[in-house]
């Protein structure tokens, strides 16, 4: 079956930085509904769109088209006595958005000299990723996956 709009795709991969780190081990298979329905980055669906079951393919993508640029000023330094006492590098927390703009999550990338560094990029923002992806299933979406704009699992609905 080939992969049209309103179809589930399961896709085996692996993710590596330009420098051939592993981002991403893909231990579970990625599940999205392939047509518009933000369940994978654009430019993958994009490729992907008219493809069979097994075909291989490397993609590509550029900052732009993953995480963004690293953006400085989401970097900000803050008092520890804004925190709880426990908080520790790498913990992560959402901080409400004003005037309607969306909820981020902040990560802590240092904490020294009673200040706290919190950094509300992607981890992997600013960073060119690449796919290799393995087109492991195709199958015709449910109406009901196609009404409410996201695959469902095998025992019905799941997030």
């Amino acid at each position: 079956m080939e992969i049209v709009k309103n179809t589930v795709v399961t896709l085996d991969y692996k993710v590596h930085d330009p420098d051939g780190n592993l981002v991403d081990d893909g231990a579970q298979p990625l599940v999205y509904l392939h047509g518009g329905y933000d369940g994978i980055f654009p430019l993958i669906e994009e490729t992907l769109h008219g493809k069979k079951l097994g075909d291989k393919l490397q993609i590509k993508l550029q900052p732009d088209d993953a995480f963004g640029d690293y953006d400085e000023e989401l970097v900000q330094v803050e008092d520890a006595k804004l925190f709880p006492a426990d908080i520790e590098v790498g913990m992560a927390f959402e901080r409400v958005g004003e005037d309607g703009e969306e909820d981020m999550i902040f990560r802590i990338t240092d904490i020294a000299d009673g200040k706290v560094v919190v950094d509300g990029n992607h981890p992997l923002a600013g960073s060119a990723l690449l796919f290799d992806i393995t087109i492991a299933d195709v199958r015709e979406a449910t109406l009901e996956e196609i009404t409410h704009g996201h695959v469902h699992g095998p025992h019905g609905h799941h997030h």
